[in-house]
Formats: structure tokens, sequence, C-alpha cells
């Protein structure tokens, strides 16, 4: 399927490795030109560079922070007047609800609410203007379904859901729309370390600690970043400009829920 954005400009956060990764993949295969940001900058280059030679796409690259407000500022300034915008971060350590202060809280949602909404804030006047733009924000799964251990990442991302909920359908009339992606257990490095604690806290082999998160699944495996990324691809193209204000759950139905 042609998604009618080739020759567009996509703003993808955090997109080195994982799931960002696969959503800017996704973008260039459908011909759109990139800038592409994470912390690390080796990382960052050396997926760029692949991007650049595989789909043959023009590439901009920004190593920092984008969850600080000089990080967003080094991305908005490289972005200029983008046609989309995917934002995604690392999600707050897990723990009990008796671990967590105020601080705790607060450092959840300036990565996981207020640093989306931040860059929706920037970017969305120039998108309005232009009478097209999409915007698809990576959430979680426990937006849906909270995970007790995620608390911190159950309220940032919850916020940031409910901020999309009213917003989405004020851009609207103007062909802008936004949207929320929900990711279950994908093959990333997320997973691998989640694999590797339940290695090591029960002495059971990677293998196994794999096998039995896939059988929590009923696809009985993980996702793929790529399969992923061509999601959120489908979500910013020509024929997604009627999907607003939604959350779009990618989880192999783990999620046990109706609607």
């Amino acid at each position: 399927m042609d998604l009618g954005i080739k020759g567009k400009r996509a703003l993808v956060c955090a997109s080195s490795k994982g799931l960002g990764r696969g959503c800017a993949e996704a973008l260039a295969e459908a011909g759109v030109d990139l800038v592409m940001n994470a912390r690390g900058s080796e990382a960052l280059e050396a997926t760029a560079q692949h991007i650049r030679d595989t789909y043959g796409v023009d590439v901009v690259t920004v190593a920092t922070d984008v969850t600080t407000e000089e990080g967003q500022a080094e991305v908005l300034a490289a972005a200029g007047n983008v046609d989309i915008l995917v934002t995604n971060a690392g999600g707050p350590p897990p723990g009990m609800w008796s671990d967590w202060e105020r601080e705790d809280f607060i450092k959840a949602l300036d990565a996981n609410m207020l640093t989306p909404i931040a860059l929706m804030k920037a970017l969305l006047p120039g998108m309005m203007e232009k009478g097209w733009g999409r915007v698809v924000n990576i959430t979680s799964q426990s937006v849906k379904a909270p995970i007790p251990v995620l608390g911190l990442s159950n309220s940032a991302r919850a916020g940031l859901t409910g901020y999309v909920a009213g917003t989405s359908r004020q851009v609207a009339p103007h062909g802008v729309t936004i949207n929320n992606l929900q990711p279950g257990i994908h093959a990333t490095d997320r997973a691998e370390s989640l694999d590797t604690s339940v290695s090591q806290a029960e002495g059971i082999s990677m293998d196994d600690a794999k096998a039995r998160r896939e059988a929590t699944i009923p696809a009985r495996r993980y996702g793929t970043s790529m399969e992923f990324g061509r999601t959120c691809a489908f979500m910013c193209s020509q024929h997604a400009g009627f999907m607003v204000g939604q959350n779009i759950l990618l989880d192999g139905g783990a999620t046990n829920s109706t609607m």
C-alpha cells in the first residue's frame, strides 16, 4: 500500500533502537525524510546511516536527552516545520506505591507526559497552518490495563492520554490527527532486560524466562519492532485522517479486555 506520505518530514524521538527505530525505518520505507533523536550518539549515527543507505531518505540526527528543556530546544531547532511527530521516551523505573515520593512522580511526568506535550505545543501550529499533520505518541499497554509495579508509568502515560483525548479533537478540524500507540512486549532491549531480571531472580535460563512470558501472550510470541513501526507509519499515512484521539493497542492480545 502506498501510504501517500513520500516527501513528508518526521521527527522521531528515541529512535536509535527498539520501537522508535522501528517507527523511523517504517516511515523511511514510505519515503519520509527524518529528524532522529536519541541520547547516545554512536548508536544514533549508526542507525541513521543504515536508514540513509537502505531507503535513500534524508536523515538529520540530534544526540540529546529530549526529556530536558535544553534537549527539546535542540530537537525542535533541527525539526523545523515537520509534518509528522512521533514521541517516545523510556519509562520510569518499576517499584511499589510505597517507594515513590513527589520527586519520582515529577521525573515521570517530565519524561512521559510533559515532554510529548511540549513537543506537540511547539509543532502543532505549523501543522495546522499547512492543513495537514500527524502525531503518534508511543505510550504503553499499561494505560489500558495498569501494571502494579509500573505505577509511575501508569500515572504519567494516563495523564498524556487524557491530554490527547481533548487536544486531538481541537486540532482535527485543521487536518491534524493525534493518536497513541500502546505497545505490549516486543523483541527489544527492554524485553531482554525484563527477561534477564526474571532469569537472575529465579535461577532459570533466558530461554525459559522468555518462554514463560510468551505463554502469557495469546499470539505466543513477542512483537517485532518493524511490525510496530509499520503500524505507526499507517497511523501517519494519508489513509488515517479519520483516526482521531485513539489508543491503538499492539500487544498480541495480552491485555484481556473487550474494548
